[in-house]
Parts: structure tokens; C-alpha cells; sequence
């Protein structure tokens, strides 16, 4: 399998492979390169929709050079925990907060909900997120306040009276319930104005038919995250061997 930097030829097949449909595993498969290459790769630039291969190329050349010129890491920087690629991880880490950028979330945003995410103990406190991140507290509370606003992120009490940010494994059970109450919201006020608009009018019939649509959609968001929640979450019983009775003869 080729390593290396992509070349424009395989940019070129890249936006061919998206033009035809094909997935990203069957673009990388014809390229034989790693699928998170090419999901990489289009998700920083563009998207599957608006990826060309001429601008993603001087694009990652601009990148590259920025690169060069960039201050080395800090010696002092602590080791990567478990043994991970450090390289590997900051890659992942710009092509998931490309991904959350993508589907409509602040770039800011994308990176706290990114940096919380990949952190092990999947908590940090604005502090950390200041320095991990370099950017301003002021940027952290905006980017927490709109994470919070969706469900997507929560606040524990942690030590001196600091707040924690937390993210865990009930947060986007938590965040697809209040996805689906903030569209129940939609459906309510669409109806209002199927009765304002007179029904059967063509306007109230576009109202009528997007409040059908969303209200179905929401319930099965909500129904689909209550099952997930108690399937994924709930641990094997343990099976216990019954207890022998005593013997009534003795």
C-alpha cells in the first residue's frame, strides 16, 4: 500500500471516484490507500459535494509550507498515552473536527467538541481546553454555551470550584432527544399555521406536509435513541447458579 502525500493524479481520481458516487472505501480501494486518507482528504476540502482536485492540491501544499514554517512542538509536551502515533492523532483529530464542521457546527466549536471527544478522561475544564486549544476563554464559553444549547456537552462541580465539561456516553443519547424536541417544536408551530393559512389552501397543504414528515422523523429519532440507550447500556446480567436447598430429610 503507498504512503506519502497524496498526488494530483490520485486528487484527480479522488474527485472522479465522488462525481460517479462511489464511496469513499471504494475510491481508496482503487487508489490502495487507507480509506481515512481519502475520507481525509475530501472532508478538509470542501466536502463530497464541492471537493476539486487543482484546489485541494494547492491547498495541502499551502498547508505543508505553513507546516514548515510552524515553531516545534514543545519538548515539555507530555507523550501520547498508550502508546499512540502522535502524528496519527493530529490528523484524526482535523479530519473529526472537519467532519463536525461539515455538518453545520462552528469551526470553534468543532474543535472544543473535538478536543473534549478524543480525551480519555472525557472531561476537561475551561482551562484546559484554553491551553490545549490556544485560543481565548472568551472562545471557549461561546463554543461550551452552543454545545450546551444542544444537548452536546455537560457541567460537573470539580475541584476548587471548577467547572468540568464533560462528554460521555449518554451525551449524544441526550443530544438526539433534544434534536427531536427542538423539531416536535417545528411541527407544532407548522400546524398553527395550516389553521392561519386556511387548510387545504396550497400553502397550508406545504405546512401540513412538512409537520406529517418532521413529526414522524422526530418520533423515530426518539424512539431510536431510547432502544440504543438501553440496548448499548445495558450490562449482561450475570448468571448465578441456584442454591442448593437443604435436605428436608435430615
Amino acid at each position: 500500500m503507498p504512503g506519502g502525500r497524496l498526488t494530483q493524479p490520485e486528487r484527480q481520481q479522488i474527485a472522479l471516484g465522488l462525481a460517479d458516487g462511489l464511496a469513499y472505501a471504494e475510491i481508496a480501494r482503487r487508489l490502495d490507500r487507507p480509506t481515512s486518507t481519502v475520507t481525509r482528504e475530501v472532508m478538509r476540502n470542501g466536502g463530497p459535494t464541492a471537493y476539486r482536485a487543482d484546489l485541494a492540491h494547492r491547498a495541502t501544499e499551502r498547508r505543508a509550507h505553513r507546516r514548515g514554517q510552524t515553531a516545534p512542538r514543545d519538548p515539555k509536551a507530555p507523550a501520547q498515552a498508550y502508546g499512540r502515533d502522535a502524528e496519527a492523532v493530529r490528523e484524526f483529530e482535523e479530519v473529526f473536527t472537519t467532519v463536525m464542521a461539515a455538518s453545520g457546527m462552528p469551526t470553534m466549536t468543532a474543535r472544543v467538541m473535538t478536543c473534549l471527544t478524543l480525551t480519555d478522561s472525557g472531561s476537561l475544564t475551561a482551562a484546559e481546553l484554553v491551553q490545549r486549544l490556544q485560543v481565548s476563554p472568551a472562545s471557549i464559553s461561546k463554543s461550551i454555551a452552543f454545545l450546551e444549547s444542544q444537548g452536546m456537552v455537560r457541567r460537573e462541580q470539580g475541584e476548587r470550584r471548577r467547572e468540568r465539561y464533560v462528554v460521555d456516553d449518554d451525551i449524544w443519547y441526550q443530544s438526539m432527544i433534544a434534536s427531536a424536541r427542538s423539531t416536535a417544536q417545528i411541527v407544532e408551530i407548522a400546524r398553527q399555521g395550516v389553521g392561519v393559512l386556511v387548510p387545504h389552501t396550497p400553502a397550508a397543504t406545504r405546512l401540513e406536509n412538512i409537520a406529517r414528515f418532521l413529526d414522524f422523523v422526530s418520533e423515530s429519532i426518539a424512539r431510536a435513541a431510547e432502544q440504543a440507550r438501553e440496548i448499548l447500556q445495558t450490562k449482561p446480567e450475570i448468571q448465578m447458579k441456584p442454591e442448593t436447598p437443604p435436605d428436608s430429610s435430615a
